[in-house]
């Protein structure tokens, strides 16, 4: 919004309001409160065509000073905006209090609280409406904050010297402002469209008397001065405490008193019948209009309720005697009146409600053992109902009579109640029992499907919280010592961590195994799977990144060598178990391949490292590994979320089936309550249901990694140079140009172009251009800055860890260093496993000071803790892929802190993406994901301000500082 073309205004001057009609026609009317002359003079400097004569009124303790002024007079198109750019301290009182003023009139209409309306005096109008009762407070605390100077309208208009007069009402000057401010700024250009006619988009006044029918018909309980009520009061029988439940509902009348409620003032209510009583300054603060409305209001409750018409005279106002029956009618038509703006008030004991719950039993099914096992995959949930009057639960005659009522109000337990079909038809239909990982899932969550689809509590009976304490305490305080055949110590978290996984197979259960990378994942399978050898638990299928598949071959040499283990890396081989115990490797893309011969073996345990590849349901992969039969399922995954709660699914369907409801199920009760509406309760019932199967530990974590080094981060804004600025905004103007007139595919195709190619642009422009020769030096602020960095860390007897998403951009800053005599070598994703298992070692060894790695490519499988320095060139949309790529030197093994530097081309969309991360990164801790889809989402002024160059950036010497 652009501050308008006007004549200074001096705001340390004395302001306040002067209604107008329409409410645009408003003004502010300022003076000078300091000048000489008494409490009143001409505004300084004010033109005589700017000035007019106001009469104004100030309180001054019990007395009035009165005076006609001529005040500058400020219309609020030309001067609002301009307020709401002064600072706080460069405003007078008054001035600083119609700012505030202004902002909340903002915030209202931002909100959509305004209606069309015709004003009183016949012209079109937006005003403000209707309010919350939130807002409404907050309105009535800022007028009671308003300073004598915002008040000083004197009421009457006409002009000449006296001392009599009376000081305008807050309540009423404020909503009259916010009125003018929404009717001055409101006047959009599809107004017409909107409405239907050409009314309410001219800023000149336009006559609109033939409207008001229809905004009074449309909007009328909205912009009311006042609200019609109904107040229900019970009129109990004579000796009502003696009479039987039959018989005291039987005698028991009811009385219906209309009231009447200030639109204004929410604590403003009298009965309809002393309105004519009323004195006139409540009479002033109902509004002029509240005979005419309350007639309105009544014209359409009788619409509604007939009753109201025959029992009740509206001029008379007196209450309507009901009898139950009569009271029925009122009940069943209660939220229709609540719709149009009757308000029903009920007496405090209609107010009890009957809450309904499922209370949940859990036994062990017929042979299954059950004693001191967890019940697992063989509990049976079975449920009966409970109804809990104000916290009381109601015995059994007491749910007979609610089920036998002919009426909606019945009387239990010394108060009215009222109930509903629903609530019986409830009553009446108890849900199956529930089995396997159904009755698993409803006892962890709390919460199940009721027989009409809705969601229903369950309360946990003291069976279903022993078997919750029992899933909560899975692998926690038993000591386990390392298995016959380990070759290692088992750190503590690793105890407990294989402690969990054998009591989850136990049981026929899986689990995610989700520790931060770097903490013996590895190591705490192999124990897993000796454990389950002395038991004879049958042979383990471990499924991995063909990147890892050597590692894993080794790590199972190094650890547990009397292990036989068969490497499966190509079709042609077999893919039997060695031993009736034994373990083979394999890939996923071989699993997906071969799945038909793997199915042929009964397995006791499959493994599925970086489980993330099987994030996505629907894709072959996953469905291959969920054909495969197993006793047990466990996935390993440092990054369980790394964009969408769906992932999460995934891999909890896979680890145990059924446990987390189908896709579409977990979509509703999860996904759109977390991630759309950010729930904390639907996101603390999700925490509760997967906890016994998702181990987590973090390298921060207190016990986990206490002898790991520091990790240092340092977010290092470089400059552009004038070539990438130049590219940049020509690439922006351009292509924003050519976004605005696509949609659908098409649109979406051009915005991740667009992205792609500013974040190559941001990296160096011989990337965007796809150079293959020529200078690389003073072009990027980035690969001078790296450059640099790169050899005094070598100089000092550095390892050097440098990512990029581009393997493009790879090979430039390899070439570029060894023109600056360091010596790197590129790992990607290009590679075979054996070249990269020879790049690492030689990167080990200390052969290579520098890796410059592909990031999808770094991003698993690779331990480089000779590394003490990681760089990261570019930023990726996901703080799970950066976490895990800084993870290959940050882990067990590494003896020396470990500097991070995050590199981000200063003004562009390098920092939107940083921020970005800092948000998703946040979200993450509470098990959101954010994806990058929504980038395609936005609107073309939010994606324009997403690319555009940020105004941190102004060339000098060639470079962007």
């Amino acid at each position: 919004m652009e501050r308008p073309t006007v004549e200074t205004v001096d705001w340390t001057s004395a302001v306040t309001f002067r209604p107008a009609d329409p409410p645009r026609r408003g003004a502010l009317m300022a003076w000078d409160l300091d000048a000489d002359g008494g409490l009143f003079s001409a505004a300084t400097g004010a033109s005589a065509a700017a000035t007019d004569p106001v009469r104004l009124a100030v309180r001054r303790g019990l007395s009035i000073e009165v005076d006609d002024v001529a005040t500058r007079r400020l219309a609020l198109h030309d001067v609002i905006v301009d307020l709401l750019c002064q600072p706080h301290e460069a405003l007078s009182a008054s001035a600083r209090w119609y700012q505030r003023a202004t902002e909340h009139a903002l915030d209202l209409i931002e909100r959509g609280c305004f209606v069309p309306a015709v004003s009183s005096g016949g012209f079109d109008a937006w005003q403000i409406d209707p309010l919350e009762p939130s807002d409404q407070l907050a309105l009535d605390a800022l007028a009671e904050a308003a300073p004598a100077e915002a008040l000083a309208l004197a009421l009457g208009t006409n002009l000449g010297r006296t001392r009599s007069a009376s000081v305008v009402e807050p309540r009423w000057l404020l909503r009259c402002y916010l009125d003018a401010v929404c009717d001055s700024f409101l006047r959009p250009a599809a107004a017409s469209e909107f409405v239907g006619f050409h009314l309410w988009a001219e800023r000149d006044p336009v006559p609109a008397s033939p409207a008001r029918a229809w905004t009074t018909a449309a909007y009328g309980h909205l912009t009311a001065s006042v609200r019609l009520g109904l107040r229900v009061e019970v009129i109990e029988p004579p000796f009502a405490e003696e009479l039987s439940a039959e018989e005291r509902l039987a005698d028991t009348r009811f009385a219906v008193c209309p009231q009447l409620r200030s639109a204004v003032e929410s604590s403003l209510v009298i009965d309809l019948a002393a309105l004519a009583d009323c004195p006139p300054a409540v009479r002033r603060r109902l509004g002029g209009s509240a005979e005419l409305d309350v007639l309105i209001a009544f014209g359409r409750a009788s619409a509604i309720w007939p009753e109201l018409d025959r029992g009740v005279d509206a001029e008379a106002a007196s209450p309507v005697e009901l009898d139950l029956d009569a009271l029925m009618g009122l009940l069943g038509v209660a939220q229709e009146l609540e719709a149009a703006g009757i308000e029903v008030l009920w007496p405090a004991s209609f107010a009890t409600e009957l809450t309904p719950r499922l209370v949940a039993t859990a036994t062990a099914a017929p042979g299954s053992g059950g004693g001191d096992t967890i019940f697992g995959l063989q509990t049976i949930l079975r449920f009966q109902w409970q109804v809990l009057c104000d916290g009381e639960q109601l015995d059994g005659a007491e749910l007979d009579l609610l089920a036998d009522a002919k009426r909606t109000v019945v009387f239990i337990r010394g108060r009215w109640v009222r109930t509903d079909a629903d609530l019986v038809r409830r009553l009446s239909s108890v849900p199956d029992a529930l089995t396997g990982a159904d009755a698993l899932a409803a006892a962890l969550a709390g919460e199940t499907v009721g027989a009409f689809g809705e969601p229903v509590e369950v309360v946990a009976d003291e069976s279903v919280l022993d078997l919750r304490r029992r899933l909560a305490r899975l692998g926690a305080g038993r000591e386990i010592s390392e298995p016959a055949g380990l070759n290692a110590v088992l750190r503590p978290y690793q105890r407990s961590g294989v402690a969990w996984m054998e009591d989850l197979c136990e049981v026929g259960l899986g689990g995610i195994l989700a520790d931060d990378m770097g903490l013996g994942k590895t190591l705490q399978v192999i124990a897993l799977h000796l454990l389950r050898t002395e038991r004879e638990a049958g042979p383990t299928l471990v499924i991995v990144p063909t990147s890892v598949l050597g590692n894993w071959q080794r790590e199972f040499a190094k650890f547990a060598p009397d292990v036989a283990v068969h490497a499966v890396s190509s079709s042609g081989q077999s893919f039997a178990p060695p031993q009736p115990c034994g373990v083979v490797l394999t890939t996923y893309g071989l699993a997906r391949r071969n799945v038909e011969r793997i199915a042929e073996q009964h397995w006791g345990l499959v493994v599925a490292d970086e489980a993330q590849h099987i994030k996505n349901p629907r894709s072959r992969v996953a469905r291959a590994l969920r054909a495969i039969p197993s006793d047990a399922r466990i996935a390993l995954s440092g990054t369980p979320v790394e964009n969408r709660l769906a992932e999460l699914w995934a891999l909890l369907d896979w680890v145990c089936p059924g446990l987390a409801g189908n896709a579409e199920e977990f979509h509703r009760q999860y996904v759109v309550p977390i991630e759309r509406e950010a729930s904390t309760e639907h996101t603390a019932r999700l925490t509760q249901l997967i906890r016994p199967f998702m181990l987590r530990r973090r390298k921060t974590d207190p016990g986990v990694a206490d002898d790991l080094p520091e990790r240092l981060h340092n977010d290092v804004s470089v400059p552009l140079s004038a070539e990438q600025l130049s590219l940049y905004e020509a690439l922006v103007r351009e292509s924003l140009l050519e976004i605005r007139t696509k949609e659908g595919a098409d649109r979406l195709g051009l915005v991740f172009r667009l992205l792609t190619a500013l974040k190559q642009i941001a990296n160096h422009p011989a990337q965007y251009l796809h150079e293959r020769d020529g200078a690389l030096g003073g072009r990027s602020g980035k690969l001078d800055y790296t450059t640099e960095l790169v050899g005094d860390l070598v100089d000092d007897g550095a390892q050097v860890l440098v990512f990029s998403q581009y393997v493009e951009m790879c090979h430039l800053l390899q070439r570029h260093f060894a023109e600056h005599h360091v010596e790197a070598e590129v790992l990607h994703g290009g590679l075979n496993a054996g070249a990269r298992d020879r790049m690492v070692e030689r990167f080990q060894a200390g052969a290579v000071k520098v890796l410059i790695i592909s990031l999808k490519a770094g991003g698993t499988g690779l331990n480089l803790t000779a590394a003490s320095e990681v760089i990261h060139f570019d930023r990726w949309w996901n703080p799970a892929v950066e976490d895990q790529a800084t993870d290959r030197a940050w882990r067990i093994g590494q003896q020396r802190t470990v500097s991070v530097y995050r590199l981000i081309a200063e003004g562009t969309i390098d920092e939107r993406i940083a921020e970005m991360i800092e948000r998703k990164r946040s979200l993450a801790e509470a098990v959101i994901g954010g994806g990058d889809r929504w980038i395609a989402e936005l609107d073309d002024d939010a994606l324009a301000e997403l690319v555009s160059l940020r105004p941190t950036a102004a060339p000098r010497n060639g470079v962007l500082l």
